[in-house]
């Protein structure tokens, strides 16, 4: 295979130590991740930030390191932000003004779909990109060197590597708690709390050392699942009303427009974690989260879906992965999403035909 073939192809051609070698030479980095950031998007790309600016013994308004995030945040993400240096663009692109980072470090996403706010920015930049990943999927020629971990349950474990490899340690049991507090909350956030089948005896033994340099696992989890508004648990009523079950292909379907958002007061990020809900079904193999919004092209649907681990009944568990690739996304075998320009109704037929 050649050289050329290689940059082609989503495929890791790089190390968490050759990783940490690039970084310890570049000057100034901007990291970044997909829109709308969950657990392991701002875990990872915060973790990176601080072992970076900790490295480079930078910190505040002259940080070696900063990260960009794009779209609606969490509503704990401020908390753990705390003082890392961060952009944050809401809606639109993301516009850095005349700051020129030497490095862009990519996390949790390799997907131009989901860099879109940062896209005008990133393709001059590409031979300086580097792509720290573990989704099956992705635009290879975004960076020149990737790191892609598929068996990996989060990003934040090669993440955890690559911030051992920078400090010279020995263990993430010897990073600073504000390191190993962002890397706990995504590897927690992304397996479910420590309860989907991506929880392999590495997960539990990374989550262990991070557990050494003294993160509070309650504190985090009362932050993360225990400060819902009322309208959140208004919008959840939404989405439960609208459940359809289709027997013949055991699928849960259940949807939310931009109206169920407004009469709720809910934001565009409290409908995180429905689409695991009528996974407490026993005859539901696949559930399909759809959320139509409009937009100044028309109409989007974007879909989220998951798939028991288990089989039923003789038949093997759905791999949600290839079905979302026939709708034009992907993601893992087990939780894999899609974005489809047309309204829930047609949305819905496509699921159904894709699955076959």
């Amino acid at each position: 295979m050649t050289p050329e073939t290689l940059m082609n192809q989503w495929t890791t051609n790089t190390t968490p130590q050759a990783i940490a070698d690039w970084i310890d030479q570049t000057e100034t980095i901007a990291l970044l991740t997909h829109a709308k950031p969950d657990g392991d998007a701002l875990g990872s790309t915060l973790a990176l930030a601080r072992a970076i600016n900790l490295k480079k013994g930078t910190t505040g308004a002259v940080s070696a390191a900063e990260c960009w995030y794009a779209g609606p945040m969490p509503s704990w993400a401020k908390k753990l932000i705390g003082n890392t240096k961060i952009r944050h663009a809401e809606t639109g692109e993301m516009n850095p003004g005349v700051f020129d980072p030497q490095g862009v470090l990519i996390t949790n996403t390799g997907a131009w779909t989901q860099l879109d706010p940062y896209r005008a920015f990133l393709e001059p930049r590409l031979d300086r990109t580097v792509i720290v990943d573990h989704h099956l999927q992705g635009n290879a020629e975004i960076a020149s060197r990737r790191l892609i971990c598929t068996d990996a349950a989060a990003v934040v474990q090669p993440a955890a590597d690559i911030c051992v490899a920078l400090l010279g340690l020995g263990s993430p049991s010897e990073l600073p708690v504000e390191l190993a507090t962002p890397l706990y909350v995504g590897l927690a956030t992304d397996t479910g709390w420590f309860k989907h089948s991506s929880v392999t005896p590495e997960v539990m033994r990374l989550a262990g050392d991070l557990l050494e340099t003294g993160v509070d696992h309650s504190a985090l989890f009362a932050m993360l699942y225990q400060r819902d508004r009322a309208s959140r648990l208004k919008l959840m009523a939404k989405a439960l009303a609208s459940l359809e079950v289709i027997h013949e292909k055991n699928l849960a379907l259940m949807s939310l427009t931009d109206q169920d958002f407004k009469d709720t007061g809910a934001a565009p990020g409290d409908s995180g974690g429905f689409v695991d809900l009528p996974q407490s079904v026993a005859s539901i193999r696949v559930i399909a989260m759809l959320t139509e919004h409009h937009d100044a092209e028309g109409v989007l649907t974007k879909i989220s879906m998951r798939s028991k681990p288990s089989a039923w009944e003789g038949k093997d568990p759905i791999d949600v992965n290839a079905v979302c690739n026939i709708l034009g996304g992907g993601g893992h075998a087990r939780a894999s999403g899609a974005r489809v320009r047309a309204d829930l109704a047609t949305t819905k037929k496509k699921i159904i035909e894709a699955l076959g």
